[in-house]
């Protein structure tokens, strides 16, 4: 060992000082007594040192780990609004099968081929200037005050039959920005489903954006009126299903008017020619 320590030493002189005084401060720490003021925060802070590199590699080691998770979470959520999760659904295969994903320019409404739409991510996107749109207030309804340039949307198809078509939409609510994806049937205009699945509003009363049966009153609403217009909208108390605009209205949330306005908001904004009307527009041209 010693022989180890000379060869070492050789070759790296200043490594073989610094660990010989460190060896000397950490005996010296080490052989005071255990009511030193001095042992006792020097034990502390080592503790501290200790931790904090273990925490460290086990970040570094968990992130792969962590990533596929947030991947799969994502996925669940997709084929939840699209009405494709069932208990016991593989969701890597059923995803895999069911769904595609594709990269809309939201200005033009085009496809965009030229970015990666694995590895695309919008929230991010949405937050660095230099792939993002800063939205001008008297625009910003949804209280986002900028969109990425790209938007993230997911088809689904029966062979070459598209089925449903999948919108990512977010907007702020009373307490939080929620995060949600919207589906409409192949014909741009019918609701199928609604999933805000990343919220934090308050429990029980806007927290309610994912109680099933709420997220029930959606389905078959229609989203734009006979003048073009955004018409899907949320009301106080329950929709008079009697009216011949009952079919653009949802029950507003019980005690969460600011919440139920948020959800109006994004609503209108993101199916709009700010969002997806473009985007949508060109899907129905195009038959």
């Amino acid at each position: 060992m010693l022989n180890v320590e000379k060869k070492t030493c050789k070759y790296n002189e200043q490594a073989c000082k610094y660990y010989e005084q460190f060896k000397a401060y950490a005996e010296r720490i080490l052989a005071l007594s255990n009511d030193s003021l001095e042992k006792t925060i020097n034990v502390a802070l080592a503790l501290c040192l200790v931790c904090a590199v273990l925490v460290s590699l086990a970040t570094v080691a968990l992130r792969p780990l962590q990533a596929h998770n947030k991947a799969l979470d994502m996925k669940k959520n997709i084929l939840d609004v699209a009405g494709l999760l069932d208990e016991g659904t593989n969701i890597d295969q059923a995803f895999k099968e069911k769904i595609e994903a594709k990269l809309v320019d939201l200005e033009t409404g085009l496809y965009v081929d030229n970015v990666d739409v694995d590895d695309y991510d919008q929230r991010k996107a949405a937050k660095d200037p230099a792939q993002n749109i800063a939205i001008p207030v008297d625009k910003d309804i949804a209280s986002i005050r900028a969109k990425a340039k790209y938007a993230k949307v997911f088809l689904v198809k029966n062979g070459d039959q598209l089925q449903s078509i999948i919108l990512p939409v977010n907007g702020y609510g009373l307490w939080s920005t929620m995060y949600g994806f919207m589906a409409l049937e192949a014909d741009g205009q019918t609701v199928q489903s609604i999933n805000l699945y990343d919220q934090g509003e308050t429990p029980g009363l806007g927290g309610e954006v994912v109680n099933p049966n709420w997220r029930a009153l959606w389905k078959g609403k229609k989203v734009y009126g006979d003048n073009g217009e955004v018409a899907l909208t949320l009301v106080k108390g329950e929709a008079d299903t009697s009216r011949p605009d009952a079919v653009y209205k949802v029950d507003g949330l019980a005690g969460a008017t600011l919440t139920s306005r948020g959800v109006s908001n994004l609503i209108q904004y993101w199916m709009g020619p700010e969002g997806f009307a473009p985007y949508l527009n060109k899907l129905k041209s195009n038959g």
